[in-house]
């Protein structure tokens, strides 16, 4: 069997691209324990943490010598590509994230989805959906730039299912 050389995985996208899926099923075949930034930064009641305390606590995930960390909050982005080794972006049709995003809350509706935060119930308003729907005009640019920068990590651009199906199946 292959070694696995990455150990800091971070795992980047839309909402409903499938980012806590792909780190959830990388997290078990990998062996590395998993972050999903949600469930740091919402408490009960989706109230945000204040982003001092936000930080503090990535940053003290991001000094361990292994994970896997999913999740978008561009405020973050650039300090958790200088510690990864491996970053995934899921840069997938806004079309199919916004689908995506409506059937899991729908699936979740008044229930809490496992890579939240305990007393976050699922929940869709306007502007989550449009900020989804945007997501290709408005973060997407942002993320191609921090991209660009990285010199410390691979960098693996998947555009749809099909491609992360590929890259599960070749992964060691």
């Amino acid at each position: 069997m292959e070694k696995l050389s990455h150990k800091r995985i971070l795992i980047i996208g839309s909402s409903g691209a499938g980012k806590s899926t792909l780190s959830r099923i990388l997290a078990r075949k990998w062996n590395l324990p998993l972050i999903h930034l949600d469930a740091i930064f919402w408490n009960a009641g989706w109230v945000p943490t204040p982003k001092p305390i936000f930080h503090e606590k990535i940053k003290k995930h991001l000094e361990k010598d292994e994970w896997i960390i999913d999740g978008n909050f561009d405020s973050t982005l650039e300090l958790r590509a200088k510690y990864a080794d491996l970053i995934i972006f899921l840069d997938f049709p806004n079309i199919l994230c916004t689908y995506r995003v409506l059937k899991r809350a729908f699936i979740y509706r008044g229930k809490t989805r496992p890579d939240m935060a305990p007393g976050c119930a699922e929940k869709i308003d306007f502007p989550f959906a449009k900020w989804v729907w945007r997501f290709p005009k408005d973060a997407r640019p942002g993320i191609v730039e921090v991209l660009r920068e990285v010199r410390n990590a691979d960098i693996c651009i998947l555009r749809g299912p099909q491609e992360v199906k590929g890259f599960l199946e070749t992964a060691p």
